[in-house]
């Protein structure tokens, strides 16, 4: 049986290019980065210029990329760090965005009592920008906007550049989970106005284990690991030079060959949309997915016209045949809560129905969308 992969906003294959570095590096560098000796020296110059590398590729300086140990942990320091640090007193977000946001945000409204406040989102999964320029505007306090570019279940697609440009005008900070985009989109930097972003290596074919944060250079914020001098003070802990590197490489081989995978696999949306839509009449696409003037390329999330009582049996149809994605469902079997995106946009009356992710990289085939729609057809008919 082959096996089909449609996860890949839960992690994506690490490429066989990315294999090779990383494996000559550990085998030819093992040197502590922080050691002055030339096994050291060595393995510091990777980091560096691994540092540079990624820095480049969204215009900032590499005094303004810190290496860390993914999106999850980068989030927690610039939430954290932004009430602690640069006196936030109010976090404007949405109640789309991942739990290292919401999760993170709740503690501080506990811990700090830091004001939090949920923007409005449409059904489509994007928020009301005229209603967060309202905010922004009667708002007193230091504020920071902490909005995702790409929602991870839905592909729901931020307007970066028009966030931005709100907190800009009000003088509020902003920050963007950018882990479903990097590799992805191209971010230009210097040309945005955005304080914090984060990316995570294995969304994008690399290692897992390694991210980066970025911290605009007029900002100063303090670490919440401590014990080392490692990322200039911010993050104590030895570099995994090795997944850095691996990291780094990964980053270069996805924007060197971005149009043509984007393509490629914008491709590979369409089709499954079509045929979904042909071979499954009463198919939904949550979030209006099939649009791609708002959605990105990567991601589809449909509602299948399956009752309730059948859809537990969804997930283990899917497994035995060896497809794997992610189940989405706003209303699932047992202690699950389901998802906490589409309780905040589905219908009424899709919430008992089980909702499924597909997300698409490069190494997915048009075959795979055929087996797999054929796969769900079948369940369906089945009812």
């Amino acid at each position: 049986m082959n096996k089909i992969y449609f996860d890949n906003a839960a992690t994506t294959q690490i490429d066989s290019s990315v294999l090779t570095k990383i494996s000559d590096v550990m085998k030819g560098n093992y040197g502590n980065p922080s050691s002055t000796h030339s096994f050291g020296r060595a393995s510091r110059t990777i980091v560096e210029k691994a540092r540079k590398s990624i820095a480049e590729q969204f215009n900032i300086s590499p005094g303004e990329i810190f290496f860390t140990s993914g999106g999850t942990e980068s989030d927690n320091m610039v939430l954290i760090s932004a009430v602690r640090d640069l006196n936030v007193k109010t976090i404007i977000t949405s109640k789309l965005e991942h739990h290292a946001v919401l999760n993170v945000v709740k503690y501080l409204e506990e811990k700090y009592s830091t004001k939090v406040i949920f923007l409005e989102v449409d059904k489509n999964g994007s928020i009301d920008y005229e209603n967060l320029e309202l905010i922004l505007d009667s708002n007193t306090s230091k504020t920071l906007v902490s909005l995702m570019h790409i929602n991870n279940e839905i592909g729901s697609v931020l307007d970066i550049e028009r966030v931005g440009d709100i907190c800009k005008k009000s003088k509020a900070l902003f920050h963007s989970d950018t882990v479903q985009s990097i590799g992805r989109y191209k971010i230009d930097l210097s040309s945005i106005n955005i304080d914090f972003i984060v990316g995570s290596a294995h969304k994008f074919h690399g290692p897992k284990g390694v991210g980066f944060l970025y911290v605009n250079k007029d900002l100063n914020i303090e670490p919440i690991v401590l014990g080392g001098s490692q990322e200039r003070g911010l993050r104590a802990g030895t570099e995994s030079v090795h997944n850095i590197c691996g990291m780094e490489t990964a980053l270069l081989l996805a924007y060197k060959n971005l149009q043509d995978d984007k393509s490629y696999i914008s491709d590979l949306k369409k089709y499954f949309i079509e045929q979904s839509k042909f071979k499954i009449p009463n198919i939904k696409f949550n979030a209006n997915c099939d649009d791609f003037s708002f959605n990105t390329y990567t991601i589809v999330n449909v509602c299948l016209p399956v009752s309730k009582e059948k859809s537990v049996l969804l997930e283990f149809n899917l497994d035995i045949k060896g497809i794997a994605c992610s189940r989405g469902s706003a209303c699932q079997s047992g202690s699950s809560k389901g998802s906490h995106v589409l309780n905040q946009i589905l219908e009424i009356e899709d919430l008992d129905k089980p909702s499924l992710r597909f997300s698409f990289s490069k190494y997915n085939t048009i075959e795979e969308v055929d087996n797999v729609v054929d796969t769900l057809k079948s369940f369906v008919d089945s009812n």
